[in-house]
């Protein structure tokens, strides 16, 4: 568990997480919307491979210049023709990325921590906290949740890969099935935008109403 500042309210930390197109970028925006503090890992997995930045170098050290963009930009959809189709090479970008992620994350719950009283808790979207074995840093989690089937349809269509690539990075998590066993809280999104309104609604409720990790 991520320790409070000494001397400072804890908020609650929850993580939200899913499986890739699951919708978690959706719930996260209503969270916020609800007036819930929110950070996205997906957005500082981005900021810890900026140009410059000792993530990006370390990148281009291990996977080699073709990675990079003329402009110094991280070329992600190169990288991710070499990751996915290589597990120990997925496994060691994520040993790159990953620890510099979570220090943002813990750095971010502390500020929240030292400016409470600003809210009861706060929320991390972290889409591979159960492959990261992260979840104990959470006091619960919440799993947005549809099936693999629409995943494959959401993920084909929103990133433009073939079916085989598309069904590549879905092969590379934890099954959504799993992760939804695993969740204090599930938000279902396989159906419409009013019912996913109404589970994430739910969860939020319950969430503001419960201390900690809810009885199962």
């Amino acid at each position: 568990m991520i320790p409070a500042a000494a001397g400072a309210t804890r908020v609650r930390r929850v993580a939200l997480t899913g499986g890739i197109a699951s919708g978690k970028s959706y719930c996260l925006a209503k969270f916020a919307a609800a007036g819930v503090p929110t950070i996205d890992a997906d957005k500082l997995a981005r900021d810890v491979v900026a140009p410059g930045s000792p993530g990006l170098r370390a990148i281009a050290a291990r996977f080699g210049s073709e990675v990079i963009q003329a402009d110094g930009q991280l070329d992600r959809a190169a990288l991710g023709r070499l990751v996915f189709a290589d597990e120990a090479a997925r496994r060691e970008l994520e040993a790159i990325v990953h620890p510099r992620v979570y220090a943002a994350i813990t750095d971010w719950f502390s500020h929240l921590d030292a400016a409470s009283p600003v809210a009861a808790f706060a929320i991390a979207d972290v889409p591979l906290l159960y492959e990261t074995d992260r979840a104990s840093d959470f006091d619960c989690v919440v799993v947005a949740a549809c099936t693999p089937a629409q995943q494959l349809e959401r993920l084909t269509a929103r990133d433009g890969l073939t079916p085989s690539e598309a069904q590549a990075r879905i092969a590379s998590q934890l099954p959504i099935e799993e992760k939804a066993r695993r969740a204090d809280y599930v938000i279902d999104t396989s159906g419409t935008m009013a019912k996913t309104d109404a589970s994430l609604n739910d969860v939020l409720a319950r969430l503001r109403e419960t201390r900690g990790r809810p009885a199962r």
